[in-house]
């Protein structure tokens, strides 16, 4: 099973792909409604590519962040992070036993 943000962006990608082709090959390109609403649309596709663009950086930044938070604080007290890393893996085992 692919991670969440995966098929999310492989969603919007098809969606982007989808909608760009739609604008390339409909309508009448003399019809200004026509040509108002393809202006628009290409519009709101680059602002959510932007949006996905910078939110994906966000989401990345903060997970690097946590993992080195993570780390210093294993390097710092080696023995509570043995302890906690065996209180998930008792955990994990006991819910992974039940099924």
């Amino acid at each position: 099973m692919q991670p969440y943000e995966s098929r999310l962006d492989d969603d919007l990608s098809l969606l982007s792909e989808t909608l760009e082709e739609v604008l390339r090959s409909s309508g009448d390109p003399a019809d200004q409604k026509y040509i108002e609403l393809k202006e628009r649309a290409e519009k709101a596709l680059s602002d959510v590519k932007a949006r996905v663009s910078n939110a994906s950086d966000n989401y990345y930044y903060r997970a690097k962040k946590a993992v080195y938070r993570a780390d210093d604080y294993v390097h710092d007290k080696p023995w509570q992070g043995i302890g906690v890393g065996a209180a998930a893996g008792l955990v994990l085992g006991l819910l992974l036993a039940r099924r």
